[in-house]
């Protein structure tokens, strides 16, 4: 079973009260937000310190195709970034941001994603999630669980209670404050990424950030 209806259309709510906000202030632009009003915190998920010289927050949805060549983009970075100057040089942060209005399975894959998490195997499930992201149905994220070795009974009862709607829920907000109103977006040291998904021009902007 999915979230409760009265959940998606909260967090679909939220969005377009943005919208409508931004309409009224004449900033439809994205641009026009360059801050990550919401700061970095130990409550992130996080591969890295957040004392590393470059803190990169991705805001990602599980069924977006761009979400994940960028996710993939930037463990391509991280791994030679690490390589060159050491494992604390690059924090990389993922929060929640499901487009609940395009991509159907978005939201319980996060949610899924939360549950993993619970038994100490959020990554893992992170990138199981966006490599199989054509198969997000009910019956595949089960497999998928049992295959990182879930205790599969416990994973079902905190899916079918909601417990993570709140927490993914924040995540939405927080982009939401920061003009993020579709994913991927990306924010270097707080600072909103606005160059092309290129490897090349994202890992020069991170390496100019750490200056």
């Amino acid at each position: 079973m999915y979230a409760n209806r009265d959940a998606v259309n909260g967090l679909s709510k939220s969005i377009a009260k943005f919208h409508t906000y931004c309409k009224r202030k004449k900033m439809n632009d994205d641009r026009s937000y360059s801050s990550l009003l919401v700061p970095p915190s130990t409550q992130d998920w996080m591969q890295g310190v957040l004392s590393a010289k470059v803190v990169l927050v991705m805001y990602g949805d599980y069924q977006c195709s761009r979400s994940a060549d960028v996710y993939r983009m930037i463990q391509g970075i991280k791994q030679e970034l690490s390589a060159s100057f050491g494992e604390d040089y690059l924090c990389f942060i993922f929060r929640h941001f499901p487009q609940t209005q395009i991509h159907p399975h978005a939201q319980r894959a996060a949610e899924v994603a939360e549950a993993a998490a619970a038994q100490g195997q959020f990554w893992p499930m992170h990138d199981t999630l966006f490599v199989y992201q054509q198969k997000l149905e009910n019956g595949y994220l089960v497999e998928y669980a049992n295959d990182l070795g879930l205790d599969i009974p416990q994973f079902l009862k905190n899916l079918s209670k909601q417990v993570y709607v709140d927490r993914i829920h924040e995540d939405i907000e927080s982009g939401i404050h920061s003009g993020v109103t579709t994913a991927p977006v990306l924010f270097i040291n707080t600072i909103r990424y606005t160059a092309r998904w290129k490897m090349t021009e994202l890992m020069t902007a991170i390496v100019a950030a750490s200056h």
